[in-house]
């Protein structure tokens, strides 16, 4: 029997709308942000989705958006796995810095190599790499195989680690997954067999 995955990237955070550079910086959700989070749970409860089993990061926002979705549908009492290798991917010296003064800084080009690039860090921070390599092994030891089970899993988390966890299921290439770009609020639901494969995606 298959399981259903549902990841949902956090609502907007304050420093989304600042347009800075956020990583493993710790701002909460705005009242969009809120708002987003709220209508994936109504979302959810309407497509009649009631997940068995619930993660987030360590990270203030994706905390906040999976509290908002849990009291959407009604679900009180559970037990919530937090964990840093779900975090966003760490900006380095950039975290703190408005896009536009980081381009002036660094210029323009560097800035969006150091965005946009697979595996090209900024300094003192993680490229989409290194986000993966710490947050595909924590999901194929503890997540998958609930989903594998037959669960439904929700996973609030951030862009870059939930692009890690889509470049692995949906088998696509560095530059792949550089385009996909992940909304915040906006839950993507995968249905997984017990093999671990892909069986259909709902975006």
């Amino acid at each position: 029997m298959a399981g259903t995955l549902i990841l949902v990237r956090h609502g907007e955070s304050e420093w989304n709308l600042k347009n800075l550079f956020t990583g493993w910086k710790n701002p909460d959700l705005t009242e969009k942000g809120i708002g987003e989070a709220t209508a994936t749970g109504a979302k959810l409860k309407a497509a009649g989705l009631v997940p068995d089993a619930y993660f987030t990061s360590a990270l203030r926002r994706a905390q906040h958006t999976l509290d908002l979705i849990l009291a959407e549908l009604g679900i009180v009492n559970v037990v919530i796995v937090r964990n840093q290798a779900l975090n966003e991917r760490d900006y380095g010296d950039l975290a703190g810095l408005n896009k536009a003064d980081a381009a002036k800084q660094w210029g323009d080009e560097q800035v969006h190599i150091w965005r946009r690039s697979y595996d090209i860090p900024p300094p003192g921070g993680e490229s989409l790499k290194d986000t993966a390599a710490r947050t595909l092994p924590y999901y194929e030891e503890h997540i998958l195989p609930l989903v594998q089970a037959g669960k439904t899993v929700l996973v609030a988390a951030h862009g870059n680690s939930l692009r890690s966890m889509v470049m692995a299921i949906e088998n696509l290439s560095p530059d792949e997954i550089l385009k996909r770009e992940i909304a915040t609020g906006e839950p993507v639901l995968y249905r997984i067999g017990t093999s671990g494969r892909l069986e259909k995606a709902e975006l």
